[in-house]
């Protein structure tokens, strides 16, 4: 199964994964810091290796495998199945241990229970909206979204697109001729403090609708178009996200105000302010 390097989240914390050999294979020194908010995890797991392991002349339970590193670079990285860190994670003292463990049991199960039946992914992602209080019509949308995202970077790294840093300019340059802002901007706009929220889990109905067209418009532009490699990907970009702020406009002109809200959507559990 030839699936693409993904990230997943435990408790607000990144960890790269890559699918090696029927089975999902995570970075061994993400879950290090995650374990021991070490600064220095790389340095940490060194210790681990040279104690449990060198000391005792025992085989390596991890293989090196190429994830994307901050740069955007593939660099060979110590990883391991969910198997081989249930053992590293003994190595470690850490009250996170327990928990960690759990989750990781429940991950590698919900891929097995998704690669069989795609339609789950989707469902549990509906649920956890869901439980955040999120309305039935919003989460429609927020899914709606995710697919039409998903088929735009699947086009752009069919196009040479590589690095996390060029995704990140193509997507602000949607934003940007959309609705004026940066993403970063927009967080800024919105008073979205932490750094791992996803904007669009705060955007009105009708922002994350113009994020759609923007974004849909892009795809269909980029294929279109052919554009290869990042200056054509960023042209096609602003060309999409100029068709957004077209409609934005339009729609703002009749409804005599301005669609693009300061209000930070998660809905309280009560009441809920009058959107901008």
């Amino acid at each position: 199964m030839n699936e693409k390097n993904k990230l997943v989240v435990f408790q607000d914390r990144k960890i790269r994964r890559i699918w090696h050999n029927n089975e999902w294979y995570f970075s061994v020194v993400d879950v290090v810091a995650v374990l021991t908010d070490s600064p220095t995890p790389r340095q940490y797991w060194g210790k681990i290796k040279d104690r449990e392991f060198k000391a005792f002349e025992l085989s390596p339970i991890w293989v090196q495998l190429k994830l994307e590193a901050p740069d955007g670079k593939l660099r060979e990285t110590d990883c391991a199945n969910t198997k081989s860190l249930f053992r590293i994670i003994q190595s470690i003292p850490s009250k996170r241990a327990e928990p960690f463990k759990q989750w990781l049991a429940q991950v590698g199960y919900e891929r097995i229970e998704e690669i069989e039946n795609p339609e789950l992914g989707q469902d549990r992602i509906k649920e956890y909206y869901e439980l955040k209080g999120y309305p039935k019509e919003w989460i429609d949308k927020r899914l709606r979204g995710i697919v039409i995202r998903q088929e735009l970077t699947d086009e752009w790294k069919n196009r040479e697109i590589k690095t996390e840093k060029e995704f990140s300019i193509l997507t602000n340059e949607i934003s940007k001729a959309t609705f004026g802002k940066t993403v970063g901007e927009y967080k800024e706009f919105k008073k979205i403090q932490k750094k791992n929220q996803n904007l669009r889990d705060h955007m009105t109905d009708w922002e994350l609708i113009l994020t759609m067209i923007g974004e849909k418009a892009t795809t269909d532009i980029t294929i279109e178009k052919n554009s290869q490699g990042f200056i054509e990907c960023k042209e096609s970009a602003n060309k999409g996200g100029n068709i957004a702020k077209r409609t934005r406009k339009d729609i703002e002109k009749n409804i005599g105000k301005s669609v693009i809200s300061k209000e930070n959507y998660l809905p309280k559990r009560k009441t809920r302010k009058k959107l901008n």
